[in-house]
């Protein structure tokens, strides 16, 4: 089991290198610059000022060159300096808004795992059934529903017009006066719509999976013997069957970590939560090339080490995947 974590270890290295790569190109590809938006609503910013600003943020230099530069820093963990007007370490500002972010994927996984895997059971175990079918229903609307547009329905309906659930934000007015389990309580319930939000597609399409996995394993000639042997319906499907159903989900859900990461931006956005994706999403219309990498670089491993869950529960499920590799 360790020769396979350290090859999978391995194998993340030059793979991050060429996330990092293509980000670094693609996102100085695009239209405009930071010097932009420092001098061209300066009528008095002449051309030599924005020399000197590309000279002071390293901009004048080969593309190559600033990527080499770029990475030499990062080798030694360091991000850079924000190029926003408070010029603060870029690795400061994504470890004030990491938790909520992680915090926020951690109670959308749980969320999907805690619900689709039973759905998925159920709808298999009991197929064509009302049941089935009012979930199949529920994986259509899942998938065809875009996640932006059930945070506005949500936001209008339980917050505005029903006062259930906050709109925006995390914490309420006079937080810091609250209990510290007045606090807690405060924050979930500040939680309940943007986890929702976040869990919703993965829920819908894990359970669909878990479903077809089950009715094709439930076939097998295994499971007949079981049945024939007088063990119960409780056993043969948690015993016998759902270890093998979980295999091809457990590539899926290290597959959708991606999905959840980058979702963020969205419903962070959305719901003005201070998480990763904002400060993401506030890089970008800020041209802020250090945070625009830093975040996608954590985002980058943060993805990889999700598929290297994925990779390890594999193994652990089945014993011929840690013999292969």
């Amino acid at each position: 089991m360790l020769r396979y974590l350290f090859k999978r270890l391995l194998l993340m290295i030059p793979l991050l290198l060429g996330i990092t790569l293509i980000s670094f190109v693609v996102i100085h590809l695009a239209p405009g610059e930071p010097t932009d938006l420092q001098t061209q609503l300066n009528p008095e910013a002449s051309s030599a000022l924005k020399e000197r600003l590309r000279a002071q943020y390293g901009l004048d230099q080969p593309l190559l060159k600033q990527y080499g530069l770029w990475l030499s820093r990062l080798a030694r963990l360091d991000f850079g300096l924000s190029f926003s007007q408070d010029h603060r370490p870029v690795l400061d500002k994504i470890a004030e808004r990491m938790p909520v972010t992680i915090l926020i994927n951690v109670l959308s996984m749980a969320a999907i795992l805690a619900v689709a895997i039973p759905i998925g059971i159920l709808s298999a175990t009991r197929r064509n059934s009302l049941f089935d079918r009012a979930t199949t229903l529920f994986v259509f609307l899942g998938f065809a529903m875009p996640s932006f547009w059930l945070a506005l329905l949500l936001m209008d309906f339980l917050g505005v017009r029903l006062g259930l659930f906050p709109v925006a934000g995390l914490k309420s007015f006079g937080f810091e006066y609250l209990s510290t389990s007045a606090q807690w309580l405060d924050m979930a319930h500040h939680l309940v719509l943007p986890v929702f939000v976040s869990a919703f597609g993965g829920l819908a399409g894990l359970s669909r999976y878990m479903r077809s996995n089950m009715l094709e394993v439930v076939r097998q000639d295994y499971i007949l013997t079981a049945r024939a042997k007088g063990l119960s319906e409780w056993k043969v499907i948690g015993h016998h069957a759902l270890r093998n159903a979980l295999l091809p989900v457990i590539t899926i859900l290290g597959l959708s970590v991606p999905g959840l990461i980058g979702g963020s931006v969205i419903f962070e956005t959305i719901f003005a939560i201070p998480g990763m994706g904002k400060l993401f999403y506030d890089g970008v219309m800020m041209r802020d090339y250090p945070l625009i990498m830093g975040v996608l670089v954590v985002g980058a491993v943060m993805t990889l080490f999700g598929n290297l869950l994925a990779d390890l529960g594999y193994a652990l499920a089945d014993p011929r995947i840690r013999r292969d590799g």
